[in-house]
């Protein structure tokens, strides 16, 4: 069975063709990690769901930027990379600076309860976003 050539490999090879790199995207989420300790002792479900709803949204909000749509043509080569906030003012912080360097992302407030969960970047190349990452470890 032939797969059609998405944007994703489209942009590798232009990149390729002029010697760089191909480049690779990835979404990023930062999720609250004092949500799954005490005293909120949120479940593992409900912290999975915060990425999910928090990954939907910037897709659908960023759905119309090429990286976006590259990114959803190659949806068996999805990239995302989970980080862990340790509280919410962290998580408040990066926002703040995310937007105050033009970064595309979402912030998911947990409805009725106004919680800020999680933050999810539209889909970018890591070395566009990293330096503001970086501080972040992976979720456990």
């Amino acid at each position: 069975m032939h797969r059609a050539v998405g944007p994703v490999v489209l942009l590798g090879r232009k990149m390729a063709a002029s010697g760089a790199a191909p480049q690779i995207l990835v979404q990023y989420l930062v999720l609250r990690k004092d949500l799954s300790q005490t005293p909120f002792s949120w479940p593992t479900g409900a912290l999975v769901a915060q990425g999910c709803h928090a990954a939907t949204a910037a897709l659908h909000i960023y759905r119309d930027h090429p990286y976006t749509a590259a990114y959803l043509q190659d949806l068996e080569r999805m990239r995302k990379v989970v980080l862990e906030a340790p509280d919410e003012t962290t998580l408040k912080v990066l926002a703040e600076t995310l937007q105050e360097k033009n970064i595309d992302h979402k912030l998911w407030l947990e409805q009725p309860e106004n919680i800020p969960t999680c933050i999810a970047l539209r889909p970018y190349p890591k070395e566009e976003v990293g330096q503001y990452l970086k501080k972040f470890r992976l979720f456990k």
